[in-house]
């Protein structure tokens, strides 16, 4: 997005700018289940076409991200730390980064799950995303957050959110377990370098819960500022 764009976007709400990174990382990040369907299926073709948009998507953000950092102001009249906001951005990216690297990492390798890790693993991946899909939610309310002076129920209803993060972040753990421990039983029958990727592949998808749960947490710590 061009400069004068961020600008005009900054004129009609300082905050905006921040939901429409969260929106294209949601976006990039979403993109992961319809390419583990078409590497699970051997669509090699469909999964490098999404990849692509991954790629893309991540490198939309990563852009978006530039922009902000260049044109966010440095005397905002509200209760938010400009610092707090730039952390916040950062963890944000970090989520379409971790997107890349993953269907990356598959491609490069031709890296397929073994077939009874499929339903296990497609679990894993979408409670994982459940948690950047919260992420999404609870920065999509900083407009609301800010009209209300960061005060009242608004207030709360971020809370409940965050409170949930936590919750799906401890659930994408529990099934992280499940799904290494299946990997482990099948280690005998695969090749020891796919089992170490396919290992680093599950610890990188757990990220994705990681990192989201980080950026309810720099949210939280803006709201106990106010």
């Amino acid at each position: 997005m061009p400069v004068n764009s961020i600008l005009g976007v900054f004129a009609k709400s300082p905050l905006k700018p921040l939901e429409l990174h969260i929106d294209k990382v949601h976006e990039c990040a979403s993109l992961l289940v319809p390419f583990f369907d078409a590497t699970n299926s051997g669509d090699w073709d469909e999964a490098i076409k999404i990849r692509k948009q991954i790629s893309l998507l991540e490198k939309e953000a990563d852009s978006l991200k530039r922009e902000i950092r260049l044109t966010l102001p440095g005397g905002l009249f509200m209760p938010v730390e400009r610092t707090d906001l730039l952390e916040l951005l950062t963890q944000q990216d970090k989520i379409a980064n971790k997107a890349k690297d993953i269907s990356g990492r598959i491609i490069g390798r031709q890296l397929v799950f073994p077939q009874p890790m499929h339903d296990a693993f497609g679990a894993y991946l979408k409670r994982c995303l459940d948690a950047v899909s919260l992420a999404k939610r609870a920065i999509n309310e900083l407009d609301d957050l800010l009209e209300t002076g960061f005060r009242g129920r608004e207030v709360e209803l971020v809370a409940k959110m965050i409170t949930e993060l936590d919750l799906i972040e401890e659930d994408s753990d529990d099934l992280q377990i499940q799904v290494r421990r299946q990997l482990y039983a099948l280690e005998s029958e695969l090749n020891p370098i796919d089992v170490m990727f396919t290992y680093k592949i599950i610890e990188w998808v757990g990220g994705l819960a990681d990192i989201a749960e980080r950026v309810g947490s720099r949210l939280e710590l803006m709201l106990a500022r106010n």
